[in-house]
């Protein structure tokens, strides 16, 4: 396949075709490139070409099918049914992107209910007044639930993190790793 770059052409009746590279990929969606790559592996998003030297290049329409799969696995499917939902049909990318909103409106309602109960639990301390155990403990609930995309973000720089440093010992030469 011939080689593409980032806004390059492809040839075919001098249509416009960006390319992205799996590292442009991850940097525009936030997932590693370790996960992309194991995406590939399972056949879920594979891209729809390579360079002359074998890297990765997805188009559009990837873009589009990724989208689909991160949308799904944030509905909470695993990667096996999101799969399969995949294969089935092309999915109506309305439905998609209305879950989407759906989803992101209970987030949002989850959130407005803690805050209320941080007010509330403020000001009961303000006024010096006790908080009581059910009060403390389902404040503390509500923390937990809200935490968690916290947690999963921090996993997920880690995970970058560590990609890289995989990148440049892939890229470093064997003696200069052993110290020779």
């Amino acid at each position: 396949m011939a080689k593409h770059r980032e806004g390059s052409t492809d040839g075919e009746a001098g249509a416009a075709s960006r390319r992205w590279k799996v590292g442009d990929i991850a940097a525009l969606t936030g997932l590693t490139i370790r996960t992309l790559r194991y995406y590939d592996q399972i056949g879920l998003f594979s891209p729809s070409g390579q360079t002359g030297s074998g890297h990765r290049l997805y188009d559009e329409s990837d873009l589009s099918r990724l989208h689909q799969i991160l949308a799904l696995k944030e509905l909470g499917l695993p990667l096996t049914e999101i799969q399969s939902v995949l294969e089935r049909d092309a999915p109506d990318l309305s439905e998609i992107i209305a879950a989407q909103i759906g989803r992101l409106r209970e987030k949002i309602r989850v959130q407005q209910k803690l805050l209320s109960e941080l007010e509330q639990a403020s000001a009961a301390v303000r006024s010096h007044a006790p908080l009581g155990v059910e009060a403390f403990t389902k404040l503390l609930g509500m923390m937990k639930q809200s935490h968690e995309k916290y947690f999963w973000e921090r996993r997920t720089q880690a995970e970058r993190a560590l990609d890289r440093l995989g990148d440049w010992l892939a890229n470093e030469p064997e003696d200069h790793i052993q110290g020779g």
